[in-house]
């Protein structure tokens, strides 16, 4: 048995014809749905690429594994899927993004040398990296690259200083001019990259030549997407299939755009929000953003049709996510900040080959699930034994079972916004630019550091335009929102290298060996079941 553990970076739950889209058809992953189990209520640890993968990679809370922003180190000694996985003999191979930076400091420290066997996989998240691509080569961004797509492009005559930025993210005008894809008044072009060669295209050739090459060990391979992710570039003809009139209007309100929150005007005051919140400017990169969602659909064709030729549908898990989401103008904001469903929920979509899962296939679990339930969830598949003091994820084997099972009651996000614009602009100590969304099924909460709250009800409000924090008519429910993060902030996420079965046999033994406290007599400490040394009279 293996898993392929496949992710999309920046894709929309609401942007797969599978969970109700009508402006866009995703066949492909709908017949991977059909097969298997769509999660509805999915939703990551935290919006932003980065520390949501290491929650994904560790099972763990952004609060707990620290990786809290890009480019925020994964501290030297969190311990991965990959270290679980290869306790049992499993292969645990990266085609594709982590977004991981290394702990340099951390194994300098330790004198582990990243070139070494254990440097490598500590820098990298624990995967074995066959190839590994972050979207971009450049120098001022460390620990990222494109290195191995550019190789790739070099071999196939697309040549250049930088063939990732002048191939794949530069567009051809009709006049046969070279645009920058980072300009966005450029997405609708096509980009210079012929689409058999694209990133998505040539990302799927690997995983699938991964596969192939894969014999008698049991592997685990993460395919991670770049796409949809900006730059909202596209090859032809995936670049002018959608125009404005098939994208859906914006999720916003004037009530929204006039919010007394200190917080909220300050996003909504960012370059970001301001360019996405342009009806202009939507009308253009929102067709792409779905011209890119059809070509990764596309693909997953394509693998999906290699899987079954092979016959490795028949042992192999399939696991289809994202990151975080796409806000595309709703809530008058660009890029994926915040908690509103279409950044912080994403697709989840799981296709178990065994019998067991016979029962579940083709239907949808609403069960509130997070990010970190993925990384038990192997655990659980591949046999291993659940780590419940490490990993604060749930498996999801029972829900695929249809197994009765205690669920939890709430999901948690969590946002740390020291390095935005918006902190600087409300003059927060970075110590305090932090937000923690929670979310019991209907009531979002979000605890917003020095500032008061917000409250959204999404049984009544499922678009999330009325924030009802300062109504006094829900004081009630905004106490028991509170309480849940009281609740979870006050578990154990530390103390990670004794297991609970451990720590009760310390507490049936009392003491260490040989240190013996209190007891009056011998007969008192033999009433308790010890014994004395023989050399010892009493």
């Amino acid at each position: 048995m293996n898993v392929l553990w496949i992710m999309a970076d920046q894709l929309r739950w609401d942007y797969l014809s599978c969970n109700g889209a009508q402006h866009i058809h995703t066949p492909h992953l709908d017949s991977l749905a059909e097969r298997g189990v769509r999660f509805n209520r999915t939703y990551v640890q935290s919006p932003i690429c980065g520390p949501s993968r290491m929650s994904f990679y560790t099972g763990r809370y952004v609060r707990s594994h620290g990786s809290t922003w890009n480019g925020f180190p994964l501290r030297v000694g969190e311990i991965t899927l990959g270290d679980h996985l290869r306790e049992l003999g499993v292969k645990c191979s990266l085609v594709g993004k982590t977004h991981m930076t290394p702990d340099l400091d951390g194994m300098k420290r330790l004198g582990i040398e990243p070139d070494s066997s254990i440097g490598a996989l500590v820098s990298q998240c624990g995967f074995e990296v066959v190839v590994r691509d972050d979207g971009t080569n450049h120098s001022d961004y460390p620990g990222r690259s494109a290195d191995d797509y550019d190789a790739y492009l070099r071999q196939h005559g697309m040549d250049g200083e930088n063939p990732w930025e002048e191939w794949a993210n530069t567009a051809v005008t009709p006049d046969g001019e070279f645009v920058s894809g980072w300009m966005l008044e450029n997405a609708p072009y096509p980009a210079r990259v012929p689409k058999e060669h694209s990133e998505s295209a040539w990302l799927t050739t690997r995983g699938i030549e991964y596969i192939e090459a894969q014999k008698d060990q049991p592997w685990l391979c993460h395919l991670s997407y770049i796409k949809p992710h900006w730059p909202y570039l596209v090859p032809a003809p995936y670049n002018d299939m959608y125009s404005a009139a098939d994208v859906p209007p914006p999720n916003r309100s004037d009530v929204e755009k006039n919010s007394d929150h200190p917080l909220m005007q300050a996003w909504m005051d960012m370059r970001v929000s301001k360019t996405f919140s342009r009806d202009d400017i939507r009308d253009i990169v929102a067709p792409v953003y779905m011209g890119l969602i059809k070509e990764l659909d596309d693909q997953m064709g394509r693998l999906f049709d290699y899987l079954e030729s092979s016959g490795r549908m028949k042992d192999t898990m399939i696991v289809f996510c994202s990151d975080h989401g796409d806000n595309m103008g709703d809530h008058w904001m660009g890029e994926k900040d915040l908690f509103h469903d279409c950044s912080a929920k994403v697709p989840l979509i799981v296709y178990d080959p065994r019998e067991s899962a016979d029962c579940t296939r083709g239907t949808e679990n609403n069960n509130l699930v997070q990010g970190i339930d993925l990384a038990p969830t192997f655990l659980d598949f591949f046999g291993g034994t659940p780590v419940p003091h490490i990993m604060e994820g749930m498996s999801l084997e029972p829900l695929l079972a249809n197994q009765e099972v205690s669920w939890r009651k709430y999901c948690i996000s969590e946002y740390d916004y020291a390095t935005r614009d918006s902190r600087k602009a409300l003059e927060i100590d970075q110590k305090d630019a932090r937000l923690v969304m929670v979310f019991d099924g209907r009531w979002k909460y979000v605890h917003v550091e020095t500032m008061r709250p917000m409250l959204f009800d999404l049984k009544t409000d499922p678009d999330e335009l009325v924030d009802l924090a300062t109504d006094s008519d829900h004081s009630d429910q905004l106490d028991y929102m509170r309480s849940l993060h009281f609740e979870w902030s006050r578990e154990h996420h530390n103390r990670t290298t004794l297991t609970a079965e451990q720590i009760n046999q310390m507490a049936a033994n009392k003491e260490p060996p040989g240190i013996i406290i209190a007891y009056t007599n011998k007969e008192e400490f033999e009433q308790d079941g010890f014994t004395l040394p023989s050399h010892v009279v009493r």
